[in-house]
């Protein structure tokens, strides 16, 4: 119950967004969101070298999912690589107080990449046609698979999928999930994209299922790598902000570019 409730919270306010929302309220969440998201990371990965270089970094770090409010990818690139160019000028000009600037120009970089710049493809996915349907159907297909591999994986899993990285993860487990995934993929895009082919989404679906495991794992390297166990506190029961979206953060953009290829949108 203490996870449950606030797991049904976080998807009814979703699907409202989905639902009711305009584009621009989902900008804001989207920011919102990515800007915890930076918050946590930075937490966890870099050391304060001086009073306010964290929210520095984040604004500097937040203008790529800044920019999707244009929806337009070459002005989201050009913030990719002004965050790029500014962290690059932070760290020349506070490289006295930073114990180690390449591991503090690296954190940035990663932080912008896999939070900001992979958060602003949901805001170009939401601006595409039937994109709040395909953005049902990924939210589908990575809550189907963490549900299908956490209690496939709990009765049945005897096979370690990754033990160095995150040792309650069984390949018992990532075949339920993959096959959760595909089925509540399915199951969603029959009713809102009646339009597409079942067979091409059960196929994006096995992919996307693959790569949020994926997604999944590459959060618990950094923070096994760090030595905590969630990445916040924020969401109770669910850790932080980071420890939910974590399989969106690589499945969002896969998709995108997805949708781009003939014969998705229809």
């Amino acid at each position: 119950m203490k996870r449950l409730v606030p797991g049904l919270v976080m998807t009814a306010l979703w699907l409202a967004l989905l639902f009711f929302g305009p584009a621009s309220l989902f900008w804001l969440v989207i920011l919102s969101i990515a800007s915890y998201g930076l918050l946590e990371f930075y937490r966890m990965t870099v050391a304060s070298p001086a009073p306010g270089m964290p929210a520095l970094i984040i604004v500097i770090s937040i203008l790529p999912v800044a920019a999707s409010i244009t929806a337009r990818p070459e002005v989201i690139l050009g913030a990719l690589f002004l965050s790029l160019f500014l962290l690059i000028l932070l760290v020349l000009a506070r490289s006295s107080r930073i114990d180690n600037p390449l591991h503090f120009f690296g954190s940035g970089c990663l932080g912008t990449l896999y939070i900001s710049f992979s958060l602003a493809h949901l805001v170009l996915i939401r601006s595409l046609p039937q994109g709040e349907g395909w953005l049902l159907v990924l939210t589908a297909i990575t809550a189907g698979g963490d549900t299908g591999a956490f209690y496939i994986g709990s009765t049945l899993g005897r096979h370690k999928l990754c033990p160095q990285i995150s040792p309650k993860k069984t390949v018992e487990g990532a075949i339920g999930g993959i096959c959760a995934g595909m089925l509540c993929a399915v199951a969603t895009a029959w009713y809102f994209l009646p339009q597409v082919s079942p067979y091409l989404i059960g196929l994006a679906a096995l992919l996307l299922t693959v790569v949020s495991i994926v997604g999944d794992l590459t959060e618990s390297v950094i923070k096994r790598s760090v030595g905590v166990k969630d990445s916040g506190r924020l969401l109770f029961g669910h850790g932080g902000v980071l420890d939910r979206i974590d399989s969106l953060l690589i499945a969002g953009p896969v998709l995108y570019y997805l949708l781009l290829l003939p014969g998705f949108l229809r």
